[in-house]
């Protein structure tokens, strides 16, 4: 398949990628996501006789579908790429640049839904306990595990935090995706390892590179994503995103508003969050399996 766009798509992926990262303000990773999976079909399209926008029609559209599932791509990758074409030319009817949508109705293989993977709470409590060292490593650690936990933070939003960001401990600003921003209120045991990480543990990390970022490494420069990942690896045997999800379900398992949860997240949309819901539900079918005499 070939990585690079066709003379005659080039000008005009481009600039949909850059209105994608300015106007849209979708991550850079997410941009690229996009660039390969329009680079895969416009050159599948140019391979099968194609020579401009309009000349891709429905039969090309499906022929690229049959091409990837014959090739073994598992369903979830072949939406996402039948997704970048739908939403490309979307945006060039908008443009009147094509009269229509050629991936418009167009099937896709059903993907099967997969539920978060969450860790019970008190399996969570116990490990988090269990880490108390007051060294400075220890003390960064246990202060990050209990961020992502306690505030339902994505790693990258972890990450980005500096002090200045968490000078009121009681609630941290996050900037989610696509530039949106939320308030998170910090609970008390996120509060007692973020103090204890400030006054014990960061300025004996921190080097010269460290600059006003809030996670150092032992290196003495920042901490980024991929370092924020080893350690709950480390420490949990688990990944970052798991403890976001956690935080979700356990809230609901509590009592908390759908609404309210989906602000504490930052999703766009409700139909985000509700999938905590069926989470939720298998936990309380198992409590009720588990526990009533006539289960």
């Amino acid at each position: 398949m070939p990585h690079s766009l066709p003379a005659w798509a080039c000008v005009q992926v481009e600039a949909y990628l850059d209105r994608l990262a300015l106007e849209r303000r979708l991550s850079p990773n997410t941009v690229s996501s996009y660039r390969r999976d329009l680079q895969a079909f416009f050159g599948f399209a140019d391979g099968a006789g194609v020579s401009d926008l309009e000349g891709v029609d429905r039969r090309v559209v499906r022929k690229y579908g049959a091409d990837l599932s014959s090739r073994g791509l598992a369903s979830r990758s072949i939406a996402r790429k039948a997704s970048a074409v739908r939403a490309f030319y979307a945006d060039a009817v908008r443009r009147s640049m094509v009269p229509a949508n050629p991936a418009d109705g167009i099937s896709v293989p059903r993907i099967p839904q997969s539920l978060p993977r969450v860790i019970p709470a008190m399996t969570l409590a116990v490990a988090l306990d269990q880490l108390d060292g007051t060294d400075p490593v220890s003390l960064r650690d246990r202060a990050i595990l209990e961020l992502l936990y306690g505030c339902g933070l994505r790693v990258a939003e972890l990450a980005g935090l500096t002090r200045r960001r968490v000078a009121d401990l009681s609630f941290i600003r996050i900037d989610g995706k696509g530039g949106k921003q939320r308030d998170v209120p910090v609970g008390a045991p996120a509060n007692r390892a973020l103090v204890a990480y400030l006054s014990n543990g960061r300025d004996h990390l921190a080097g010269p590179g460290a600059g006003d970022a809030l996670w150092v490494g032992v290196r003495g420069s920042a901490l980024g994503a991929r370092g924020i990942r080893r350690i709950v690896a480390a420490r949990l045997g688990t990944f970052p995103h798991a403890l976001r999800h956690s935080f979700a379900t356990h809230l609901l398992e509590g009592g908390a508003d759908l609404r309210a949860v989906q602000e504490l997240l930052g999703h766009n949309e409700l139909a985000t969050t509700q999938i905590y819901t069926a989470v939720t539900k298998d936990h309380l079918k198992a409590t009720y399996e588990r526990s009533h005499p006539r289960a």
